[in-house]
């Protein structure tokens, strides 16, 4: 998930200021020895912030970096993660590593995607392929109850910290965790979209958390997502009536998301294609694509508005947002992979507008605006003669 950046510099408390100087540390370390000690020393504020829902000091140190000192923020942002998403339980004397999974289900459909509370029934389905196929033989583990869309998902690392403790509490003492699932957010639509599986592994210190870490069982983490993927999908797809999905490895919470971030984004723009082709009446030939490159000082995202080829009014718009150091220079490029996507798709043409776009928004609904065939930014509005049955699946 990428985190948005602050519109105005935050105020650096001590502790954000110590967390910098950590972290600048790290960033120039010349031996692993000296890692390990700066390591130690971030991961420890870390987790007495997030423990305290102190997430305010915690933003101020990575936006501070982010705009000073790149390698440091990376250096940061790891550790910041690592102590979000992960941490230590004592029972009976043993000493516990935790960490919080996501399970990833990268989904695309004509309908609106499902989420919310699974059964009891459905969990105990699921959880021994995660036993059978993913996790290491004395891992214990406990799955929430829900089925998550972005939205549903905690933002702050503190709420981030508390799930992975409330899970990983369940995981050790061998019980089905209880929530409260009244007070999440209600799920935007959307045609391609990510659903999530969130639960937490435990294992006594020192010992493997993945099947793939259990060196005696000679398997990797593509085996193991292979037999995951083959014996598990039966019993996702009933997560997922109606829709086609992929489903990628269960790993640490932060980076699952990221990846399934970026493996959602094929699936959005051929979902797009296809809503417009079922609302229009229209072939994918018959369409033109504009695509364009946002952001700031850097292309933070591509927006790529859609018309009907003849007429340059934009009717329908995707986003394909850039992660980390993504850039025209990555293998595969950004841009070359949209184009590909769309070739896929048979768009009839595609226009790619050169600059850089500032990053504007409608004023009233706050959705984003794309380039037209002039380089204006503009709302997609279908036509009035669209069918409004597709269209409310928008």
């Amino acid at each position: 998930m990428k985190r948005p950046r602050s519109k105005s510099p935050l105020r650096l408390t001590r502790d954000a200021e110590k967390l910098i100087a950590l972290s600048t540390g790290i960033a120039a370390s010349s031996s692993r020895s000296e890692d390990q000690f700066w390591e130690g020393e971030i991961l420890a504020l870390v987790r007495k912030l997030v423990g305290s829902g102190n997430d305010a000091t915690l933003d101020a140190a990575l936006e501070h970096l982010l705009q000073s000192n790149t390698n440091a923020y990376d250096a940061l942002a790891e550790m910041t993660e690592t102590g979000a998403e992960s941490l230590q339980l004592e029972r009976d004397g043993t000493l516990h590593e935790v960490l919080l999974l996501a399970i990833p289900l990268v989904a695309w459909t004509k309908y609106a995607l499902p989420s919310g509370p699974i059964t009891a029934g459905q969990v105990a389905a699921i959880v021994p392929h995660l036993h059978g196929h993913v996790l290491a033989r004395a891992a214990r583990f406990a799955l929430s109850p829900f089925l998550y869309s972005i939205d549903q998902l905690p933002r702050e690392f503190s709420a981030v910290h508390k799930l992975a403790e409330k899970l990983g509490n369940a995981a050790i003492d061998g019980q089905a965790p209880r929530f409260d699932f009244s007070r999440l957010p209600d799920t935007a639509p959307m045609l391609a979209d990510v659903r999530f599986l969130i639960g937490a592994v435990a294992a006594p210190r020192g010992q493997p958390l993945f099947r793939w870490q259990e060196l005696e069982e000679k398997t990797t983490r593509t085996e193991c997502l292979e037999r995951w993927v083959a014996q598990a999908r039966p019993n996702l797809s009933k997560l997922l009536p109606g829709c086609a999905f992929e489903s990628l490895i269960p790993d640490a919470f932060f980076v699952a998301c990221r990846e399934s971030d970026r493996r959602v984004r094929p699936y959005t723009v051929r979902a797009g294609v296809a809503f417009l082709e079922h609302t229009l009446k229209a072939p994918a030939s018959n369409l033109r694509a504009f695509v364009a490159g946002v952001g700031v000082e850097r292309i933070d995202e591509y927006r790529i508005g859609f018309s009907v080829r003849g007429d340059d009014e934009v009717v329908h718009g995707i986003v394909w947002p850039l992660f980390g150091r993504e850039d025209d220079e990555s293998d595969p490029a950004p841009l070359a992979e949209i184009e590909a996507v769309l070739a896929e798709c048979k768009v009839g043409e595609v226009v790619k507008h050169p600059g850089l776009f500032q990053p504007e928004f409608c004023e009233d609904c706050g959705a984003p605006l794309f380039a037209d065939a002039d380089t204006d930014m503009v709302h997609p509005e279908l036509p009035e003669e669209a069918d409004s049955t597709a269209a409310r699946y928008h």
